[in-house]
C-alpha cells in the first residue's frame, strides 16, 4: 500500500503485444531443365499492440506478394591474372530477378468507443537483382542492386526511395 492507502501489485502491465507471421503462407519455387527459375511468394504478417493506459489496440497488417525469374549460367569460364598468376575459373554464374509489392496499414481501435480508424499506410514496390559466381570451392563473389520506393496512405507523408548496391565476397569455412 502507498501513503494514500491505495494497494499497488508487484506486476503491471501495460501493454501486450501479439505478432503473427507467415513469410510465406504460399511460395512457389522451380527450376526448369533449361536453367531457368520461376518464383511466386505470398507473404502476411499482422502485429497486434493492445494498451491499457488509454485503451487501445493497434492492428498493423502487412501483405506482400513476390514474383522472380533467375536464370543459371552454366560452367562460365574465367580467365584471371590474379597475384601475377594465370588461372581459369569455371563455375556457374546464377542471375536473379525479384519483383515485389507490400501494403502495410495501421488500424487504432478504441475499446471503450466504437470508433477505428486507419492512422498511416504505405505501399512498397522493390527491385532486386542479384548475380554470383563461385569462385573457388568456399569463396563466392555476389553483386547485388536493390531497389524500393514506398507510395503513402496518408497526405502528410512523402514518398520515399531506397537504392543499395554492392559487391559481397562469402567465404564458407564449412564443407
Amino acid at each position: 500500500m502507498d501513503q494514500a492507502g491505495n494497494f499497488k501489485s508487484e506486476t503491471l502491465l501495460s501493454n501486450v503485444n501479439l505478432t503473427e507471421q507467415f513469410s510465406p503462407l504460399i511460395r512457389v519455387d522451380f527450376e526448369m531443365k533449361n536453367s531457368i527459375k520461376i518464383l511466386a511468394e505470398y507473404r502476411k504478417d499482422r502485429a497486434l499492440s493492445l494498451s491499457f493506459a488509454n485503451n487501445l489496440l493497434t492492428e498493423i497488417q502487412g501483405n506482400e506478394i513476390i514474383v522472380g525469374l533467375g536464370y543459371r549460367l552454366k560452367d562460365l569460364t574465367i580467365g584471371t591474372n590474379f597475384g601475377g598468376k594465370k588461372k581459369i575459373l569455371k563455375s556457374d554464374l546464377n542471375f536473379k530477378v525479384d519483383l515485389s509489392r507490400r501494403d502495410n496499414k495501421t488500424i487504432i481501435r478504441y475499446l471503450d468507443i466504437e470508433n477505428n480508424q486507419t492512422t498511416a499506410g504505405q505501399t512498397i514496390y522493390g527491385l532486386q537483382f542479384s548475380a554470383d559466381y563461385a569462385l573457388s570451392k568456399n569463396l563466392t563473389a555476389l553483386f547485388y542492386y536493390d531497389h524500393s520506393f514506398s507510395e503513402y496512405a496518408i497526405s502528410t507523408a512523402f514518398p520515399q526511395t531506397t537504392i543499395r548496391s554492392g559487391i559481397t565476397l562469402r567465404y564458407n569455412f564449412g564443407n
